[in-house]
C-alpha cells in the first residue's frame, strides 16, 4: 500500500485522508499545533457542491446535522432598498446550502477520518521536505523525520509546502478588507430563519443570518487600504472592535448596531487574501490543494467545498493514473480552470463592499440596481456553474489532452 503524507490537520486533510484511504492508500496527517483546531474559526457558508463531494465519500451525514440550512440571500443598500433575493444551490433531494460553524465542520471530519483508521499526529510543525529517489521525506520542528511515497500539502494559505514545491510561488493578495464576526442572543429580528440578509452599508458591509436557535450569527467586512500586522491587530481590543463596528455601521438600516451590542465575544480582524493563481501545483512527488493551492475570499463562500472537491478528484487521479506525475497532472489539468474562476467571482463580490464615497454612490443607485435586474431577468450570468459541479467517483479519469 503507498503512503501519503499530508501536511495540515483542517478540513482539506482530514477529508484527503479519508479519499486517499477509499482508493487504497495509506495516509497519515501531520498537524502542527498540539491539539487540533477545536474552537478556532468563525462560521462558513457551505455549499450543496461540497455536500455532494462529501457524500461522494460517504461523509455526508457527518453535515446533516450541523448548522442550520441558509438557502436564499437577500441583497440591501445601506438605506433599506431590497434590491434582490435569490436562493443559491439545491440538491435533487431538497438538500440545501447550510451555515456551520468552522469548528464543529472540522471537528466532524477529523472524527470521521480517524474511525476509518486515519492516523493523525499533532505537534509536527514541517520545516521541510525533499524527493528522494525512493519517495518524498518530511523534516518537522522536532527533528524527526517521516517517509512516504508522495507528500500533500493542506496547509493553508502559508503553505511552506507550495514554496518548498516552487521558492518563486507569488505570495498572497490582499483584498483591503478585514473581518469580523460573532453570535448575538437576546435580539429578535423579524426574518425568516436561514435567510442571509446583506447589507451594502455606507462604510461596512453587514450580513446577519437568523439562526432557528434563537441566535443570530453576523459578519462585517471593514476597509483597510493594507493589511494589519499580526502585532497591530492584537494590541486592539475587544472594546475597541465594538465601538469601530458601531460607528461604521451607524446611519445604516437593519439591526447591525443591536446585534453588535448584544455579541458577548466579537471574533475580529482577519484580513481577507486570496491567490489569483499560483503557477505550480505540484513537483513530481509533492502536491497542494486547497487553500494552499487557490485561496478564496470568504466573500465566494466555497473555501471548504473547494478543498473538499479537490480531495475527491485528487483520490480518483491517483487511483486511474500510472504515475504519481501524472495523477498530479490530471488533477490539476481538472481543477484549475474552475477554482481560478471562483477565485475571480470572490474578489469581484469582495471590490463591491467598501466603495468610496463616489463609487458608493454609483454602486448603490446604478451598479449594483443593474446587475441584480439582470439577474431577475435571467439576462445575467447564474451561479448554477458553482454549485451544480459534480465529481462522477465511477468515471475513469482520462490523460489530459495534449496541449498545442
Amino acid at each position: 500500500m503507498a503512503k501519503a503524507l499530508i501536511i495540515g490537520g483542517g478540513i482539506a486533510g482530514s477529508v484527503t485522508a479519508v479519499a486517499l484511504r477509499k482508493v487504497g492508500l495509506d495516509a497519515v496527517v501531520y498537524e502542527a499545533y498540539d491539539k487540533g483546531s477545536d474552537g478556532i474559526g468563525a462560521y462558513l457558508n457551505f455549499g450543496v457542491n461540497g455536500m455532494t463531494a462529501l457524500r461522494t465519500l460517504g461523509l455526508g451525514e457527518c453535515v446533516d446535522s450541523l448548522g442550520f440550512q441558509t438557502p436564499s440571500m437577500a441583497f440591501y443598500t445601506g438605506g433599506g432598498r431590497k434590491l434582490y433575493q435569490f436562493n443559491h444551490g439545491r440538491l435533487a433531494d431538497g438538500t440545501l446550502s447550510r451555515t456551520i460553524k468552522r469548528t464543529d465542520l472540522y471537528g466532524a471530519l477529523r472524527d470521521a477520518a480517524i474511525e476509518r483508521g486515519v492516523r493523525v499526529e499533532y505537534g509536527r510543525r514541517l520545516v521541510d521536505a525533499r524527493t528522494t529517489d525512493a519517495g518524498v521525506t518530511a523534516r518537522f520542528a522536532d527533528d524527526t523525520e517521516a517517509t512516504g511515497d508522495l507528500l500533500i500539502g493542506a496547509d493553508g494559505i502559508g503553505s511552506p509546502i507550495r514554496t518548498i514545491i516552487d521558492p518563486d510561488a507569488p505570495p498572497a493578495r490582499y483584498g483591503g478588507l478585514l473581518n469580523a464576526g460573532g453570535y448575538a442572543t437576546g435580539v429578535s429580528v423579524p426574518d425568516k430563519a436561514g435567510l442571509m440578509h446583506m447589507v451594502f452599508g455606507k462604510r461596512c458591509f453587514f450580513c446577519y443570518i437568523p439562526n432557528p436557535n434563537g441566535e443570530v450569527w453576523w459578519f462585517a467586512n471593514l476597509g483597510r487600504a493594507s493589511a494589519p500586522s499580526k502585532a497591530e491587530l492584537a494590541a486592539i481590543t475587544q472594546d475597541q472592535w465594538r465601538a469601530e463596528l458601531l460607528d461604521l455601521v451607524r446611519g445604516d438600516s437593519g439591526p447591525a448596531t443591536e446585534l453588535i451590542k448584544a455579541t458577548p465575544h466579537i471574533d475580529a480582524g482577519w484580513p481577507t487574501y486570496d491567490f489569483p493563481s499560483v503557477p505550480t501545483w505540484h513537483n513530481d512527488r509533492m502536491v497542494i490543494i486547497g487553500d494552499a493551492a487557490h485561496a478564496v475570499s470568504p466573500a465566494a463562500g466555497q473555501g471548504a467545498s473547494m478543498a473538499i472537491e479537490d480531495a475527491v478528484v485528487l483520490a480518483k487521479c491517483l487511483r486511474d493514473r500510472p504515475t504519481i506525475t501524472d495523477a498530479f497532472d490530471c488533477y490539476e489539468g481538472l481543477r484549475r480552470e474552475r477554482v481560478e474562476r471562483i477565485v475571480a467571482q470572490g474578489k469581484k463580490a469582495g471590490d463591491q463592499k467598501i466603495p468610496g464615497p463616489v463609487s458608493r454612490v454609483l454602486r448603490d443607485h446604478l451598479v449594483l440596481p443593474l446587475v441584480f435586474a439582470l439577474q431577475s431577468r435571467g439576462e445575467a450570468e447564474p451561479l448554477d456553474w458553482m454549485f451544480d459541479y459534480r465529481v462522477d467517483w465511477d468515471e475513469p479519469v482520462r490523460p489530459l489532452a495534449p496541449t498545442a
